[in-house]
């Protein structure tokens, strides 16, 4: 059995494969009487689409979203809501050299011993294709974060060596959407995307790390021990395709500090208690308090790279493998919105069951 739901008491379900008729899902849990922007929610799709850049998969999919329930005259009803994204442009038989070969650090291998069969075709389950459903999941939870005033914006703040070394509070965010890496420093956008570009014509692949800052979050998000918010968010995180690591706050950063050093100091901010400075992430015993939230995932280079490498088949002979098909050369630049829409169902979640544990 697979598990195929997000969440608590938001879900998220989602089902499909890359190359099969469509990728989709239902949301259950989302509140009732919120305004569904369906272009909003488009447009956070297109920030995930293949095509949209020569550093991106030059597979062509316009990814439209057509919703089947739990939306009426534009508002929640409270209901499911059932929503598929139909594939359109599905290489498959780019996939028949590697249908008895287990690509190196892919999924192939360890999918076939656990289930005893798998889809070649593009990865099949274990495909990016199916954070589509992760997408639409977290636009709609952006739409009511929206109404308690949380935003959450992620960026790409490191590709191979190329590293941003600044506090967030320094890069104008509003750079992110203007380059193709999703970088808010434009200088550093250009050497990073130059570099993927380099990547991509050697057939090989790069990682490297994404940011990801959330503003608004309500005080009292989280338990204190097997409910921490830093933890449903690490969880949320490790689950996207690729992703290999995830801190917040200072994280490994500041491990050579002292306590004295890295404690957040309480002040009196006329009469309100402030905060001296944010170490800690936004998150003290688990539980948000009140502060910026701020993280970072690392992501590894993609596996499947169109160089030959050394593999065996299914029946453990000896080989060797060149992919073929349309692959990133880098997660990155579309895994943005991915680890955005992660962030943004992980709080809703959160806040709903903060209300329910309130009555």
């Amino acid at each position: 059995m697979i598990n195929n739901t997000f969440g608590n008491i938001f879900r998220l379900t989602s089902f499909g494969e890359s190359h099969g008729k469509a990728i989709g899902g239902v949301i259950d849990g989302f509140p009732a009487g919120i305004e569904i922007d369906t272009e909003f929610i488009q447009s956070e799709l297109d920030r995930r689409k293949p095509g949209q850049s020569l550093i991106t998969t030059a597979r062509k999919e316009g990814d439209k979203v057509e919703f089947l329930s739990g939306i009426y005259d534009g508002i929640s009803t409270g209901c499911p809501i059932g929503f598929v994204v139909w594939n359109t442009n599905q290489h498959s038989n780019d996939y028949d050299n590697m249908k008895d070969l287990f690509r190196p650090s892919h999924a192939d291998y360890t999918y076939t011993e656990k289930y005893g069969i798998r889809d070649h075709r593009g990865g099949g389950r274990s495909s990016a294709r199916e954070t589509i459903a992760r997408v639409v999941g977290g636009a709609m939870a952006k739409l009511a974060l929206k109404k308690i005033g949380v935003e959450i914006k992620a960026y790409t703040s490191q590709v191979g060596d190329f590293v941003l070394d600044k506090d967030y509070n320094q890069y104008d965010m509003d750079e992110i959407e203007k380059n193709p890496v999703r970088c808010p420093d434009k200088e550093m956008a250009e050497k990073m995307a130059e570099f993927i570009k380099q990547v991509k014509g050697e057939g090989n692949t790069i990682g490297g790390t994404i940011s990801c800052v959330i503003k608004g979050c309500p005080v009292g998000l989280g338990q204190p021990t097997f409910g921490k918010l830093h933890a449903a968010l690490g969880n949320a995180m490790l689950t996207i395709n690729a992703a290999k690591g995830f801190e917040y706050g200072q994280g490994f950063g500041n491990m050579h500090m002292k306590g004295s050093e890295q404690n957040d100091i309480f002040y009196n901010d006329n009469g309100h208690i402030g905060f001296r400075t944010n170490r800690s992430g936004g998150i003290q015993g688990g539980i948000s308090n009140g502060q910026d939230i701020y993280f970072k995932v690392a992501f590894k280079p993609v596996a499947t790279i169109l160089m030959e490498q050394p593999t065996v088949d299914k029946y453990g002979n000896e080989t060797f493998l060149k992919a073929k098909g349309r692959h990133d050369p880098c997660v990155l630049p579309r895994a943005v919105p991915i680890v955005e829409a992660m962030a943004a169902m992980t709080i809703l979640d959160y806040y709903l069951i903060n209300k329910a544990s309130s009555l």
